[in-house]
């Protein structure tokens, strides 16, 4: 019952920069997205020199991939059902939707949930936390055929966390249909996972390293494979993954259903889909949906590197009042952090990449349940991960790319609760920030005195 809680509080929340982020990745192109009463002008004249993100170059890019071209492979899908009752799912699903704590569907699930159920290819932009998890969960349990025990449905996730979530939440949805579900990522038995697809499953999520190990190896097998999802699909498209997916692709079935899911989507992860969708619905949330009150956004100027560790530590008992994350752009950094908040005696855990499987589940269950309050980790956690209670996220570093931020600080202030994001900034981040600024269209002022009142 609480991951249904949980689960379902993450779903209303995220929608917040997306508004931002569209209002500029979208502005020229339609009504909707127009931007009204806030200009970009506000940064005017601030951008430093050779300033790491260009917005006339980004608006460019996707008006030229969303031109007269792109209106031909791009479908619109207006229709708004504003109940789950009245999008013609199975009895059996709208018990498990109910079940697991859902009432109304949100913004992204009253507009993709009908199209990707009648088998169309969906491109669905809604930040993490908006419900896009249930809606392909959705779309799937409605069309899978569960007298033939056999995968039907192939989901894609970059990290093990994001794909064992999806897999929870796939499961409970198809509570009362039988569903049989299976994720397959790294650092688990290959044995194990060979042992469970022999017995048969209906759904596979996974990270894209362990899937194509188990297709390479015929232990999962592709012929009844009819839907493929990617998650995060942003991520997944960049250089990293992009090599991975294809050869992915390539041994699935011609005539299968794409769904791409993602709060973010550059003009190059936009173009990539072109390759192997078949006349998608891209479906966007309207900005008058989306809301930007609950997270509040501010910099501490610490000047030099250095001093942000002191910083941290005058923080310290406001971040342990609430549970926070704290954001660093390297495993070996966490890990240092790690040892010099312990050696101050403040409680800190952390995660990260190199640590194995089982040990990431544990501290994960540990700031879960807040039995560890202050989780110290890298851009891992910042896409989809559901820590309901966290209300404050630090930024010790800014992120190196804009898209991130909006990952990174959707942890806190899940589903309207109050939540606070904190940046630190030295002199060498300058133009990070005017970037992130830019990017989503926000201003971001210094921190107040009062943090804790905030929170």
């Amino acid at each position: 019952m609480e991951l249904m809680t949980r689960f379902h509080m993450e779903d209303l929340l995220v929608m917040l920069f997306s508004s931002l982020f569209f209002r500029i990745l979208f502005r020229s192109r339609t009504s909707d997205f127009a931007v009204t009463g806030l200009s970009l002008n506000f940064m005017a004249g601030l951008t430093p020199e050779g300033s790491q993100y260009d917005a006339r170059q980004y608006d460019a890019k996707m008006d030229e991939l969303l031109g007269t071209d792109g209106q031909e492979f791009f479908t619109s899908y207006d229709e708004v059902y504003d109940s789950f009752d009245a999008m013609g799912l199975q009895e059996n699903l709208l018990r498990g939707i109910y079940a697991y704590g859902f009432e109304k569907p949100s913004a992204i699930q009253q507009r993709g949930i009908v199209p990707f159920c009648k088998g169309l290819d969906v491109i669905q932009q809604a930040q993490s936390g908006t419900g896009k998890t249930a809606t392909f969960c959705s779309g799937i349990l409605q069309q899978l055929d569960y007298n033939i025990v056999e995968c039907q449905a192939l989901v894609l996730a970059p990290t093990r966390e994001l794909a064992q979530q999806i897999e929870k939440v796939m499961r409970a949805l198809g509570d009362y249909l039988g569903v049989k579900v299976h994720a397959c990522v790294g650092g688990t038995s290959v044995r194990e996972d060979q042992r469970i697809l022999s017995s048969g499953v209906h759904v596979v999520v996974g990270t894209p390293g362990r899937v194509f190990d188990m297709l390479r190896r015929q232990s999962l097998r592709p012929d009844y494979i009819k839907m493929f999802v990617l998650d995060e699909a942003d991520e997944m498209l960049s250089r990293g993954f992009k090599d991975q997916i294809y050869d992915i692709f390539q041994l699935l079935p011609p005539k299968i259903q794409v769904g791409v899911f993602s709060a973010t989507m550059p003009p190059e992860a936009l173009e990539i889909t072109r390759k192997f969708m078949n006349k998608p619905v891209r479906i966007l949330v309207k900005r008058d949906e989306l809301t930007l009150e609950g997270i509040k956004q501010f910099y501490v100027n610490v000047e030099k590197e250095e001093w942000k560790l002191e910083t941290l530590c005058d923080l310290y008992e406001t971040l342990a009042i609430t549970q926070s994350v704290i954001f660093v752009n390297t495993r070996r950094k966490v890990d240092w952090l790690t040892d010099k908040m312990r050696s101050r005696d403040h409680t800190v855990s952390a995660t990260h990449g190199d640590m194995d499987q089982n040990t990431r589940d544990i501290i994960m269950r540990e700031f879960r349940s807040g039995s560890s309050r202050v989780l110290i980790t890298t851009d891992l956690l910042a896409r989809g991960i559901d820590v309901q209670q966290v209300s404050l996220v630090i930024n010790y570093d800014l992120p190196t790319q804009p898209e991130n931020y909006l990952h990174r600080i959707g942890r806190s202030g899940r589903f309207g609760r109050k939540g606070v994001a904190i940046n630190f900034v030295t002199k060498d981040d300058d133009r990070m920030l005017v970037d992130i600024q830019k990017f989503y269209n926000v201003v971001i002022e210094e921190l107040p005195a009062n943090v804790a009142d905030l929170l």
